[in-house]
């Protein structure tokens, strides 16, 4: 019986050789093609990916497929990071993307993104029509094609995405300040993107992790404060101001700051949303998740800016970047984009902003963070996932379904529903929890104005899954 391919928030992905084999990829990227060949205008998809275990291959048996449906590949030589494929989406006129890659997941994992000609990650009703598409063609295999070695068009993404970066960053302030930076590509897609342009402007860049390793260290390729030592340390060793990190596809950051704290991109959304309105002047809005630090609420009453709430998932945030709707958007899961740029996620661009921030304001993060808390108050959030036996999942899926009036003796003042279940309290703190659609895990978010409240309040809903 055919595996049953779903495309989650960020495409399909699965563990290599178990159910993302080639005969899985074959069906999927057909289902892709029939797609794009019922649709009107250029029949022209970019196929890229990041640098896992068989990438070439899957590109490679992409683009026959492609091309044996009437669909013109354009592949993409190097693995390229997700943001520099969504800008060469649109800047080449195509259809749309297929980008190989399974992002921060394990190196076990791969997966497949699409795209639309835009540059942004699929939205549901396209996924749906691709996933009918592929229930379509059921247990027949998908024929493997000639077999010739078919010369396809083939596409360098890195130039022309820098030489943007180049226009939306201001590299000269960052070389005037004359500071050091570490960048940890964690061994993926990035390699060569942020110190090469940071290098090449006169900026004293220096790297870690800036090979191939398709096992990723033996590790998630994840910016994550706990897989960051490396970083840190070359950052004493050379007196860096700054660690800049990307996952393994790009999407996603990890800041470091000078005194080795790992600040989380919660706060770094926030403090580079500030840092625009000051430094850009722009002021048409801020979008963030639902389970985002609702500092950036706060942010925007203060500064009176538009306030967008979105569901998880970026194509949602990406959607209102198309519209010129906001200046930043975030999620805490460590992806934002900028006004006039791709309506995707961009880990690159995420670094080199944090850059130009300490560069011009000549503080630490550490220091602008705590003046942030004194103009608009301090927020504390946290996340946690919790795995769940079949009993207690089926036991709070029932659970959820209803509004409580209390968490743990918490007066709950409102409940919503963007996605998941989110409570928010009397005294503005809040829970949110999320099941995941793959997993037999609840993400559980909260946020409180003390540090010790937070962590209270994280014990009181994790007691609220269990009991």
């Amino acid at each position: 019986m055919a595996t049953q391919i779903k495309f989650g928030t960020s495409g399909w992905r699965a563990v290599v050789a178990e159910e993302f084999t080639f005969p899985n990829v074959r069906r999927a990227v057909t289902g892709i093609a029939k797609y794009i060949a019922s649709q009107p205008g250029k029949h022209t998809l970019l196929v890229g990916r990041d640098p896992r275990f068989l990438g070439e291959a899957f590109v490679a048996e992409a683009a026959r497929i492609l091309a044996a449906h009437g669909v013109t590949p354009l592949v993409i030589t190097e693995a390229a990071p997700t943001p520099a494929i969504a800008f060469a989406t649109p800047h080449h006129k195509a259809a749309g993307s297929i980008n190989f890659t399974a992002s921060h997941n394990p190196p076990e994992y791969n997966g497949i993104k699409f795209s639309t000609p835009d540059g942004a990650p699929a939205l549901p009703e396209v996924t749906h029509k691709i996933e009918a598409e592929i229930a379509s063609l059921g247990d027949t295999p998908v024929a493997l094609g000639d077999g010739t070695a078919a010369k396809y068009e083939q596409l360098d993404v890195k130039p022309d995405y820098l030489k943007r970066l180049a226009e939306l960053v201001d590299l000269q302030a960052i070389k005037k300040a004359n500071l050091k930076f570490v960048f940890d590509p964690f061994w993926g897609a990035a390699r060569g993107y942020t110190s090469d342009l940071l290098s090449k402007n006169g900026v004293d860049v220096s790297t870690v992790h800036d090979y191939r390793d398709v096992l990723f260290g033996g590790h998630a390729p994840e910016p994550d404060d706990h897989l960051l030592g490396d970083c840190k340390s070359r950052m004493k060793e050379t007196g860096a101001v700054l660690g800049l990190a990307t996952d393994g596809d790009a999407d996603r950051f990890g800041i470091v700051d000078r005194d080795g704290t790992f600040i989380q991109p919660n706060y770094i959304i926030a403090l580079l949303f500030d840092y625009l309105v000051e430094s850009r002047g722009w002021r048409n809005g801020v979008a963030k998740s639902v389970a985002t630090t609702n500092l950036i609420n706060a942010l925007a009453d203060h500064h009176k800016i538009q306030l967008y709430e979105t569901p998880v998932g970026f194509k949602y945030i990406g959607e209102l970047i198309l519209k010129d709707a906001i200046a930043i958007g975030g999620e805490e899961s460590a992806g934002l984009t900028i006004r006039g740029h791709v309506p995707e996620k961009d880990g690159v661009i995420a670094g080199l902003l944090v850059a130009e921030m300490v560069a011009k304001r000549g503080k630490s993060l550490g220091e602008q963070l705590t003046e942030l808390f004194a103009k608009v108050g301090s927020f504390y959030p946290l996340r946690d996932n919790f795995r769940l036996t079949p009993e207690v999942k089926e036991k709070f899926t029932e659970k959820v379904k209803k509004d409580p009036v209390d968490l743990e003796g918490l007066k709950v003042k409102q409940v919503v529903r963007t996605d998941g279940l989110k409570l928010i309290f009397e005294d503005g703190s809040w829970v949110c929890y999320r099941l995941s659609g793959t997993e037999p895990v609840v993400r559980v978010y909260t946020e409180a104005r003390q540090q010790a409240q937070s962590e209270k309040l994280s014990a009181a809903a994790q007691q609220w899954v269990m009991r």
